[in-house]
């Protein structure tokens, strides 16, 4: 079990409940303390000035239709938090958009398995 005081800290920005829960309890398996559940970029912003995540996982659509890049280069510019998009939009362009935007994050597609999840997670942080 992962001392929670040294377990690195998580932010997952999913407008989808079920899906953000699967990720967390994914995440807590594998040893990060989850932040606040963000559904959209306006509570994404906020938890990650409070709570300053190592690594925000992040899906491209958002709720209210907010762009989930803009707010994963926000993350990662502002807060410095690592990246990675978790997303069913893995499309070319839209891939191509996230390199764009915020070079070098990882894109898991959905639905999420946690052995693509550490791999990306291990890139990302090393």
């Amino acid at each position: 079990m992962v001392d929670a005081s040294h377990a690195r800290r998580a932010l997952i920005v999913e407008d989808e409940f079920v899906i953000a829960l699967d990720i967390e309890d994914s995440m807590a398996a594998l040893g990060f303390q989850v932040c606040e559940l963000a559904s959209g970029d306006r509570n994404a912003r906020l938890v990650a000035m409070r709570d300053r995540p190592d690594v925000a996982l992040v899906d491209v659509c958002l709720e209210g239709g907010r762009e989930g890049i803009e707010t994963a280069r926000w993350l990662r510019e502002v807060c410095g938090a690592s990246v990675i998009f978790v997303t069913a939009c893995d499309d070319g362009p839209t891939v191509k958009r996230i390199a764009e935007r915020v070079p070098g994050a990882p894109v898991v597609p959905k639905p999420v398995r946690r052995d693509q999840l550490a791999d990306a997670l291990a890139s990302t942080l090393g």
